[in-house]
C-alpha cells in the first residue's frame, strides 16, 4: 500500500501518541548487534535490503575475525565478499566498507567521525545510516527514517510527506528533541509488529482511536 499525505494530528494527539509507542514498545533498541560506533556503521550498511537478522549472523564471524578499521581494511574485496555475501548488494557494499575502513583509518585514527556531515562523505553513507549511528553510537539526537518510520509516521499523522527527507524533517518539527532517538525506535518496532506494510493489524492497534489511517478505513 502507497502511503498517502494527509493532515497532521494536533499536538495533543502526537503527545498521546508518543505516550502510547512508550509505553508499549518504550523497550525497543536496535535489532543489529555490535560493540562499538564502528560495528555499528558496518551492520548499518549492510542492513540495507536486508534484514537485521541477516546481517547479525553474516557480522558475527565478521566482527570476530575483524573487529575494526584498521584489521577490516587490509580484506581483498573478494574475501569480504565471502562474508557477506548473503546479504543485498553484497558486491557494491564490501567496496564501499572497504574504502569506508581506509578513510576511516587514515583520517579518524579507526573512530568514527562524530557529525552527519562526516558521515555522509563516507562511501555507501546516507542519511539514514547517518542518523542510525549518531543516535545510537554517538547518543545524538537524530531521527533516522528508513522503510517502517516513513510508513508508520506518515499513516499515524505524525507527518504528511511523500518523502523519507520531508518526513525526517517535519517528524523532528513533531516529536519533542529528547525523545527524537527513542521515537525512531517505537516506530520501527510498531511497524514491525502492528502497522506492516501489507497487513496492518489495526484491530489490535492500541493508536487506532487516533491514528488518521484507521480513520479513513472506517
Amino acid at each position: 500500500m502507497t502511503t498517502k499525505t494527509g493532515p497532521y494530528l494536533n499536538k495533543d494527539q502526537i503527545k498521546k501518541v508518543l505516550e502510547i509507542l512508550e509505553q508499549v514498545d518504550g523497550g525497543s533498541q536496535t535489532a543489529l548487534n555490535f560493540q562499538t560506533p564502528f560495528q555499528l556503521l558496518i551492520s548499518t550498511m549492510l542492513a540495507a535490503q536486508s534484514t537485521d537478522k541477516r546481517v547479525n549472523i553474516v557480522t558475527a564471524q565478521l566482527f570476530k575475525d575483524y573487529p575494526d578499521a584498521k584489521s577490516m581494511r587490509h580484506l581483498t574485496e573478494e574475501k569480504l565478499r565471502e562474508y557477506i555475501k548473503t546479504v543485498g548488494l553484497y558486491k557494491s557494499k564490501a567496496k564501499n566498507i572497504l574504502n569506508v575502513c581506509k578513510i576511516l583509518d587514515e583520517h579518524y585514527d579507526g573512530d568514527v567521525p562524530d557529525t552527519r556531515e562526516e558521515l555522509m562523505q563516507l562511501p555507501g553513507v546516507g542519511r539514514k545510516t547517518a542518523n542510525v549511528v549518531l543516535s545510537i553510537a554517538k547518543q545524538v539526537s537524530a531521527i533516522a527514517v528508513d522503510t517502517h518510520v516513513f510508513r508508520v509516521s506518515n499513516r499515524i499523522g505524525l507527518a504528511r510527506a511523500n518523502n523519507v527527507l520531508k518526513t525526517e524533517k517535519q517528524l523532528m518539527q513533531n516529536i519533542p528533541q529528547e525523545k527524537w532517538s527513542q521515537a525512531h525506535h517505537w516506530l520501527i518496532w510498531h511497524g514491525r509488529k502492528i502497522c506492516k506494510a501489507r497487513t496492518p493489524l489495526c484491530g489490535q492497534c492500541p493508536l487506532k482511536d487516533i491514528c488518521l489511517y484507521y480513520r479513513r478505513l472506517s
